[in-house]
């Protein structure tokens, strides 16, 4: 208990709470029952004491300075209700740590969230799409198969069946493409620094590189900085209207930093999928990247130019 930070925290709070306790209660009992009695002072006077009471000049001052006392009261009450409030705030609000922690578990479970929703579609359209697919062609051979058995095999129905099977085997390796895209990329056996040239490389905005990876930051990092990558690029892509992209990666004490920049038309901001444009991209990112201690910094003003720039530690 000698060295929890929280303990001495809150010790301090009673501690201080103590003589701010007094002043409230000075202030809001003592000090009103004090300039009521000077506000009535002449009038106590006259019922306390017998005989007649000559007017003196401290009847109307203390009527006066009663009056004036009582109506700074309410402030003096806010002033002490604030000064409270602010050592509560300071004393007993959690820690910095304990806030970022919070910030962590937050943003981990809307990730989750997102991966257990990625995986129910991902069964879905497995169960519904590939596989209608599969047992599609597996009818075609059949049939296929029925058409060799007679001794006399119609070719060109033959022909047909076949071209029908090469048909259904390429959308279903179509339709496996488009399921397993936004998993692990392949591209990321080899490093961040070979699989970002290749995401440069389909962009249809010509994009320069620069790049200094070293060391290779945690997989899970490289895999959050390349699909940001991806999304900033397809953004610039989509909604930019840019002549050019720049994207920047490099690694410097403990953390890496991506940029990309483009000359497009701004007005990218977290709550928009790309530049001017509804949806909720750049806030999904942001969170993507909060999931592992990251952060996202927004830069596009009205008219451009743009820059983005997420920023990781190596290990998370």
């Amino acid at each position: 208990m000698l060295t929890d930070p929280v303990a001495w925290r809150t010790l301090l709070y009673l501690v201080l709470r103590l003589p701010l306790g007094v002043l409230g209660f000075a202030g809001a009992v003592l000090l009103p029952l004090g300039c009521s009695w000077l506000a009535g002072f002449p009038l106590w006077k006259r019922l306390l004491e017998t005989g007649p009471q000559p007017v003196s000049w401290l009847d109307p001052s203390s009527v006066v300075l009663g009056t004036v006392l009582l109506s700074a009261v309410p402030g003096a009450v806010r002033v002490l209700s604030r000064a409270e409030r602010h050592l509560a705030r300071q004393l007993l609000s959690p820690a910095r740590a304990q806030r970022r922690v919070r910030e962590l578990e937050a943003a981990r479970a809307v990730l989750l969230m997102e991966n257990t929703n990625r995986l129910r579609h991902l069964e879905r359209d497995l169960h519904d799409g590939t596989q209608a697919r599969l047992v599609a062609l597996a009818i075609t051979l059949s049939l296929a198969d029925d058409a060799l058995e007679p001794a006399a095999p119609d070719h060109e129905r033959l022909r047909t069946l076949v071209r029908r099977a090469r048909g259904q085997t390429d959308e279903t390796i179509t339709e496996l493409r488009r399921l397993t895209q936004g998993l692990h990329p392949v591209a990321l056996d080899h490093g961040l620094d070979r699989a970002l040239p290749g995401l440069a490389a389909v962009c249809p905005v010509p994009v320069t590189m620069q790049l200094d990876l070293s060391p290779r930051p945690h997989p899970v990092v490289e895999q959050a900085l390349y699909f940001c990558a991806a999304e900033l690029l397809t953004n610039i892509a989509k909604h930019s209207s840019a002549r050019s992209a720049e994207l920047t990666a490099a690694t410097a004490g403990g953390r890496v930093h991506l940029t990309v920049h483009d000359d497009g038309c701004g007005g990218a901001v977290p709550g928009t999928v790309g530049k001017a444009s509804g949806g909720t991209g750049l806030a999904g990112l942001a969170e993507r990247l909060a999931a592992v201690d990251g952060s996202l910094r927004i830069d596009s003003p009205p008219g451009g130019p743009t820059t983005i720039t997420a920023a990781l530690p190596t290990h998370p």
